[in-house]
């Protein structure tokens, strides 16, 4: 008897559905063939059902059939959860699964349209609808929970197959209970969590298809949206590839844009890219949707991005932008330009184009980039440009900005050809469109200051009206600054136009309202357009002598003109008499004063866009001493800070192009420097960084003392500054001064390497980017600069441990460890430059740093976390075959005397380390055995063998291992030191064996070395006495001192002293004209900064504990000691300088006592005064030397 039709269903189920997988794996195009198929057999399996007795009523059905079908599916699918990724058969299987899903969901729909066309049917079952249960519902239920289940399974392939398979078919899913969503919703969650980088990529692709299926207003109070989970992970997920995910499904909206758009300075670059290419390409409508400071991002960020493959996405974009900006001129939009231009509509689509972003602002460089960019990837463009008169008599900000950088890409690609065809006018017509400009900016000035005489009082009609006349002026500055951007681009051929721009240009300087904007581009002008800088100087000396006059100009009308042919000094002398005639300050009303400081702020802008423009030297330039004179000079003297600070300003520049004046007037900036406050601080620091780089000999390479303490000075200046300004601007100059070779402390490189992980410094992105290029660059440019970094490891190292285990709750700083691996990138020879190579024998700086970290792990004192990092760290080391024997020799002494000396406590310490030892071993086995250690006995292995407390071999009396001390480290006194000392060689001297003589001659060689000891420790003990801060010094419990140590400080304390007595010897008189260094003594209250000469450097964690209540002493090293409570300043010790000061010449500006604020000028007129009005300098010829001998009257 042949089985019925419903058995033999499910006798063929697994076949039929296994050949169907069968096939869909083969290949994806099959599979809505097979879809329509295995929807078939889940049809006929429905309709298999059995009677169920346990029911209420016995008239309950058994699903028999449905429940086969996915029983089988599932068979299917668990064969494919635990293929790992990569076979393509997996992946079209999960596709197919999804397609299935889909197709059920469609039939279903599909059904429904028909019944509900069935208007007898709708009407009389409404309720039913709701409830409708169906085998496409119930399969895919049944699908899904037995999904869920391996979200939490032990195999992450297991995990992966099972998210991927949800993950296709989640937007396909159709009605789903309430309990079953939140199931859904709450395992993705939970998978973005994972630790493998593939599921949670598609936990994010899941989660982003339930984004719209989610109201936020149901959400629990303090429960994430789905939404905002996204947006975390697109910037907080450490992998690429989930943060792409994520960018790809988030929608793009106003919620979303600002998450979407910070990754354009993510890590990653294909990220980057993805971004432009992926996401604003396609997801953007238009660029108008996004703000102006949002576009200027894109644009800013990926046009100035470092990989070629995001700026071509970028460039991209912007071409796509310009396309819907040119469609919208072509349909008339917006278009309310009164010029016409027979280009296609170019132009106009361009002139748009610039008009959304923020020209009038910040945001015209943006602009400048973003036209070019389309310049760039249609070179066809520029053909197109014909300016017509039109154009020039109605210019906007934009309009103008499009011409300038029309004429600058010519004159770049030098496609003369270009300009001519474009109609561009010639420089004199140039000069009238000029012209007619400068004159709209001043009618708009008078207007401005014309409405607020009349508004005077109203208040209530101050406020728009003021805001649209400083919007209108702001654009006519604008249009005036490209206009002569543009002029320093034309051919001056024509000397009759190059007269007519030269007239204007003086005009627009002379003119006491010119904006100061305006100020640099007109002096740009006129030193392309003067014959040579003596002219140019002589032209702004007329100009500021015409400003400072005023009023007094009727009554020098009866004066005859100064003659162009007299010399430039007789001009300067004539000049300077006519400026000192109007009448003293105090006779000037208080209206007066007032637009006096004005005139004379101008005049020093002009100065300082005049002397940045300027290269030759001061004595060329003589005319410049009437300015220095009676402007610079006495202006530098006044308490008004705008006034003060451009004069020192001034002032700086001045001695960049004139030596003597720099070196004489040194001390003056740093004075200032000390007291000056907020911005102006900044400006002088600036002023004197640039000094130094500019005069590198006379300050760091004729005396070693001055140089010292000018470090001093700049270190103390950097740990006591908390303005992050005044820090990069420090922090930059002693970069570029490491850089250049000029300097080579290592202090200096350890206070910079602890400013970098500083938490202090963490908002401090300028000063952190710069230490960024700085390290590496500095330490693979020479191995002499690795082995300076080597050298300063470890005690950086004991203060990066310190200021992380001093953090407060709310700072960040990065592990000591990561630290330490930092150092070691930084001092890897193998990332040295290639000229350098042949040096890698004699200067290895990972061998050194190797036994600067074992000689560290000889400190039992060190904690359990310090041991695991320097351990981990020496793994990280590159030492390969090829080291020399001594460098194997002392590596070999290290390992061998570690374990009797100071086992490790913690036994995985102390598997970090034998792998580290075993693998040297192995690698220097031959070497090991060939070394005689008697033949390696010098200084240097003397050291080493007592900084790890062994006896040198053949030297010892019983050569057994000597007692080492185990105080704590970085605390021991001087006088703790020498009582160990004591014990030491009285247990030495007992063990020894010899007769009563022998032990008399020994006790009186020790008291006598001991005395000597005693005799050179206090003089080091006063000294370090008066140079020492009163702040507590860094982590007292964590230095360690060995006694044996101290004998060999003795002949280098002397040898240096004589060496720095025999350079001050042979120094010649060019050192007189360098200032002594010194440095004012706080006053109570006042932060306390870094001593030079103490020898200990703060590090930036200890600032709070630095700001005690007591003045600062710093005395210079060869000053005598004095009472560090007294506020004189100290005196230079040079006798040269006071013969210096008799003549005349250079004087060494001596630093007044500290003062507040308010008195600071004061101060500064005090010392100009005793410079510059002694009457040896009044009887001195006058020179550039000191400052051209004007005095203060």
């Amino acid at each position: 008897m042949a089985p019925s039709k419903p058995d033999r269903v499910l006798d063929e189920l697994y076949e039929s559905v296994a050949n169907i997988f069968e096939q869909a794996q083969a290949s994806l195009a099959n599979h809505k063939k097979n879809s329509v198929a295995l929807y078939k057999i889940l049809v006929q399996a429905a309709e298999v059902t059995q009677p169920s007795s346990s029911s209420k009523n016995g008239s309950g059905v058994k699903l028999v059939g449905e429940k086969a079908f996915q029983d089988v599916i599932v068979d299917m699918l668990s064969r494919v959860l635990v293929v790992k990724k990569g076979p393509a058969n997996a992946d079209r299987i999960v596709k197919y699964v999804g397609g299935f899903v889909k197709f059920m969901n469609e039939k279903v729909i599909e059904a429904k349209s028909k019944t509900a066309s069935s208007s007898s049917i709708s009407a009389a079952k409404p309720e039913d609808e709701d409830d409708e249960d169906t085998p496409t519902s119930r399969f895919v239920s049944h699908l899904l929970n037995w999904l869920l289940q391996g979200f939490a399974a032990k195999n992450k392939v297991v995990r992966y197959r099972c998210i991927q398979i949800v993950s296709e078919m989640i937007s396909h899913l159709g009605e789903i209970d309430e309990d079953t969503y939140t199931e859904l919703r709450d395992a993705l969650m939970d998978r973005l969590n994972d630790k493998e980088t593939i599921i949670r990529a598609h936990a994010v692709i899941a989660l982003s298809k339930l984004i719209g299926s989610e109201d936020p207003d149901e959400a629990d109070q303090g429960e994430e949206t789905i939404l905002q989970t996204l947006l975390e992970a697109i910037s907080t997920d450490p992998a690429a590839e989930v943060r792409r995910a994520a960018l790809l499904n988030v929608p793009l909206t106003k919620a979303t844009v600002d998450g979407i758009l910070s990754r354009t300075r993510d890590v990653d670059p294909v990220t980057r890219k993805l971004v432009y290419a992926g996401v604003l390409q396609n997801k953007l409508a238009h660029p108008r949707h996004l703000t102006i400071a949002q576009r200027e991002t894109v644009v800013k960020d990926g046009l100035g991005d470092r990989e070629p493959a995001v700026r071509v996405a970028a460039g991209k974009l912007v071409a796509s932008w310009f396309d819907a900006v040119v469609a919208e001129v072509q349909q008339g939009e917006e278009d309310t330009m009164t010029w016409e231009a027979d280009d296609g509509g170019v132009m106009k689509g361009l002139v748009h184009f610039l008009g959304l972003f923020d020209v009038v602002g910040p945001g015209e460089a943006v602009a400048v980039d973003a036209v070019l960019s389309i310049f760039t990837t249609r070179p066809d463009m520029p053909d197109a440009f014909v300016f017509s008169e039109g154009y020039w008599k109605a210019l906007s900000p934009e309009s103008a900005v499009l011409a300038r950088i029309f004429v600058e890409h010519c004159v770049s690609i030098k496609n003369e050809t270009r300009l001519e065809s474009a109609s561009l006018p010639v420089v004199t017509a140039f000069a009238f469109i000029v012209q007619e400009a400068y004159n709209s900016l001043l009618a708009v000035l008078e207007e401005t200051e014309t409405a607020k005489l009349l508004r005077a009082g109203l208040e209530e009609q101050e406020g728009e009206e003021d805001e649209e006349m400083e919007e209108e002026l702001t654009k006519r500055e604008i249009i005036m600054g490209e206009l002569l951007k543009m002029v320093l681009k034309l051919d001056y051929g024509d000397e009759i136009g190059r007269r007519k721009v030269f007239s204007v240009v003086k005009d627009m300087l002379a003119h006491p309202q010119l904006p100061p904007g305006l100020i640099e581009r007109c002096l740009d002008v006129l030193k392309e357009i003067m014959p040579s800088e003596r002219d140019l100087i002589r032209v702004i000396v007329e100009i500021v002598v015409e400003l400072r006059e005023g009023e007094e100009d009727a009554e020098n009308a009866d004066e005859p003109p100064i003659d162009d042919n007299q010399s430039d000094v007789s001009q300067a002398t004539i000049r300077s008499e006519r400026a000192r005639r109007p009448k003293d300050r105090q006779d000037l009303s208080p209206e007066e004063r007032v637009q006096a400081d004005l005139t004379d702020i101008r005049c020093l802008m002009l100065c300082i866009a005049m002397l940045e423009r300027v290269n030759g030297t001061f004595e060329d330039n003589s005319t410049l001493e009437g300015i220095l004179g009676d402007l610079i000079i006495p202006s530098v003297k006044r308490k008004e800070l705008a006034m003060r600070e451009k004069a020192l300003v001034s002032l700086g520049l001045c001695c960049l192009i004139a030596k003597n004046m720099a070196l004489s007037s040194f001390q003056l900036f740093l004075s200032q420097a000390q007291h000056a406050p907020g911005e102006l601080k900044v400006q002088v620091l600036r002023v004197i960084m640039d000094l130094l780089i500019m005069y590198d000999q006379e300050f760091f390479g004729r005396s070693e003392d001055t140089a010292t303490r000018i470090l001093d000075f700049l270190l103390q200046v950097l740990e006591a500054e908390e303005t992050p300004a005044a820090q990069a601007v420090l922090v930059t100059g002693l970069c570029k001064l490491l850089l250049a070779g000029m300097i080579t402390e290592p202090r200096v490189l350890t206070c910079l390497a602890l400013m970098y992980i500083s938490p202090t410094t963490v908002d401090n992105q300028e000063l952190r980017q710069c230490l960024s290029y700085f390290f590496p660059v500095y330490s693979y440019s020479s191995p002499a600069n690795q082995d300076r970094m080597q050298s300063i490891f470890i005690p950086t190292f004991d203060h990066a441990v310190r200021m992380y285990e001093d953090l407060d709750d709310d700072q960040e700083m990065i592990p000591p460890y990561q630290f330490g691996l930092l150092m070691v990138d930084w001092t890897n020879p193998q990332k040295a430059a290639e000229i350098a190579v042949e040096l890698s024998q004699t200067q290895q700086p990972h061998v050194n740093l190797a036994v600067e970290i074992l000689v560290a792990l000889y400190d039992s004192d060190r904690t359990v976390d310090e041991q695991k990092a320097l351990c981990q760290l020496l793994g990280q080391l590159h030492i390969e075959h090829g080291l020399n024997e001594r460098s194997i020799h002392k590596l070999n002494i290290m390992f061998s005397h570690h374990e009797d000396q100071c086992p490790f406590e913690n036994s995985a310490i102390d598997k970090i380390f034998d792998r580290f030892k075993n693998r040297f071993s192995s690698i220097f086995v031959k070497e090991l055995k060939s070394i005689d250690p008697k033949q390696y006995i010098d200084d240097e292995f003397r050291d080493i063998y007592q900084r790890i407390g062994v006896d040198v071999p053949g030297e010892g009396d019983d050569g057994n291992i000597r007692r080492r001390s185990r105080g704590k480290r970085r605390a021991k006194d001087d006088d703790d030191d020498d009582e160990e000392e004591e014990e030491e060689e009285e247990e030495d001297g007992e063990n020894e064996e010899g007769g009563e003589e022998n032990e008399v001659n020994e006790a009186q060689a020790t008291e006598d070395e001991q005395k000597s000891e005693a005799e050179n420790e206090t003089e080091q003990e006063v000294d370090d006495d008066e140079s020492r801060p009163t702040s507590p010094s860094p982590s007292a419990k964590r230095r360690r001192q060995p006694a044996t140590r101290r004998s060999s400080r003795k002949p280098t304390a002397t040898t240096s002293k004589s060496r720095k007595q025999e350079e001050s010897e042979s120094q010649g008189s060019d050192e007189e004209n360098i200032p002594p260094v010194t440095v004012t003594p706080k006053k109570k209250g006042v932060k306390r900064v870094h001593t030079p000469g103490s020898g200990k450097l703060n590090s930036p964690a200890n600032r709070k504990r630095t700001r005690l209540k007591a003045p600062l002493e710093p005395v210079p090293k060869e000053a005598t000691p004095t009472n560090t409570d007294t506020e004189s300043p100290p005196t230079p010790t040079k006798p040269s300088r006071q013969t210096r000061a008799r003549k005349g010449k250079a004087l060494a500006i001596q630093q007044p006592p500290a003062s507040d604020s308010d008195d600071d000028a004061e101060e500064v007129a005090s010392e100009l005064a005793s410079q510059w009005s002694t009457p040896e300098a009044n009887n001195a010829k006058p020179s550039s030397d000191d400052f051209g001998g004007y005095s203060d009257d």
